[in-house]
């Protein structure tokens, strides 16, 4: 049971034990509260007894949360509840946190100011990656993270204001999405054709498809159906690399599952690579792996093996240092973007919640666009363009200038 000690109207001082230590001391702990003035004396006992109540309850269970928690114990709780996001991005917030605790893990959480986080920033500034500062997009990913933990708190009433709201950030710089042309596409599918099958099978589905590295990786047989005129693809799971655990089978970045239907080229393509890997299974004498990408003895491909052999492609017909395997999603998106596919649509195709990240990320004209555009704007002034020329030559000099 829990001991109540009043030590004024309205404050009470809390106390509750659960169990001793080797030395025969109790374990307790201890909480002072106070009475809000919305509520009568004659309720004030029934309001501290259920405060007593829910002390006593959250300390024997091993975890109570409350505002004079730290920040790092608060954050390490909050890990463990995460369930809707993949193993890789889950780990990669783990090694962001662990870089902000010397910064702000000891800090309270009813007791972190925006200043704290501020002070974050500037120390994570100067941090230095291949002999380079960081920059800006990475150092607020982690302020991303730290607020994402100060937002669930908030939610559980533990704090009243998230502090990493607060801050006024400065603009960071877009990075810029490398997209190939038609020409460079045809130059890259002619390259494939001398590739093995497995190998033009996983860059034509993320060329089709704008599926993640990890969601190709992770796809079996039975993730595809057969429909009237193609093929219909289920993306429900991923694999990624997660240091310190080697490659790590979960549920897709967002935790949906979509579906994708494939052209009947395509299809055509799957049955032959299908084929394929079952003459090899029967002539190694051992079943066909459920997954799609294995290698000659059956055993799942690494997914960095698929990046490394894609450099050494782009690399032998000359495309930019830029181009990546993510590249092929952009192309994917791009393309259907510009075809007239509505953004909703492609969001759900490419497993974005909203067309917000689609928008800031993938909508930008390719540079063919652009010179449509130019050639657009020399037809529409064309009939007037000797007027034009003509009156800015007869300008004077310090009216151009001005």
């Amino acid at each position: 049971m829990a001991s109540i000690k009043q030590l004024d109207d309205r404050r009470f001082k809390i106390t509750v034990s659960n169990g001793y230590r080797p030395d025969g001391k109790k374990i307790c702990k201890a909480k002072t509260i106070r009475v809000p003035e919305s509520i009568p004396k004659r309720g004030a006992r029934q309001y501290v007894a259920h405060e007593a109540e829910e002390l006593e309850r959250q300390f024997k269970s091993g975890y109570a949360e409350d505002g004079n928690m730290t920040f790092e114990e608060f954050a390490e709780h909050w890990l463990t509840r995460q369930v809707r996001y993949a193993p890789s991005t889950l780990e990669s917030y783990r090694r962001m946190l662990e870089r902000v605790y010397p910064f702000i893990g000891a800090i309270q959480l009813n007791r972190l100011r925006p200043i704290a986080l501020e002070n974050m920033l500037v120390e994570l500034r100067k941090r230095k990656y291949r002999g380079k500062p960081i920059g800006e997009a990475t150092v607020q990913k982690y302020l991303t993270v730290v607020s994402a933990v100060l937002s669930d708190a908030k939610r559980n009433e533990i704090i009243q204001k998230n502090p990493a709201r607060m801050i006024d950030l400065p603009l960071t710089r877009r990075t810029t999405q490398y997209i190939p042309s038609p020409v460079e596409i045809q130059k890259l599918l002619d390259a494939l054709a001398k590739e093995p099958r497995h190998y033009r099978m996983f860059y034509l589905l993320s060329m089709c498809t704008g599926c993640r590295r990890g969601e190709l990786c992770a796809l079996k047989w039975e993730d595809f159906k057969f429909s009237r005129g193609g093929l219909l693809l289920t993306i429900s799971r991923s694999r990624s690399v997660v240091p310190g655990k080697g490659v790590v089978e979960g549920s897709t970045k967002n935790g949906h599952n979509r579906e994708i239907v494939l052209s009947s080229d395509l299809r055509g393509f799957f049955m032959s690579y299908r084929r394929r890997k079952q003459l090899e299974a029967r002539q190694a004498n051992r079943e066909l792996s459920p997954y799609l990408f294995t290698d000659a003895h059956g055993q799942l491909i690494h997914p960095d093996t698929f990046t490394k052999r894609l450099r050494k492609i782009y690399e032998s017909i000359g495309f930019s240092k830029e181009y990546h395997l993510h590249t092929l999603r952009h192309y994917y998106v791009t393309s259907l973007l510009h075809s007239g596919v509505d953004k909703q649509t492609v969001a759900e195709l490419v497993g974005h919640a909203d067309t917000g990240f689609l928008e800031r990320t993938y909508c930008h004209p390719q540079q063919e666009q652009k010179e449509q555009a130019a050639g657009a704007m020399r037809a529409m002034i064309r009939p007037e363009g000797e007027a034009l020329f003509n009156l800015a030559a007869a300008c004077p000099a310090k009216s151009r200038s001005a």
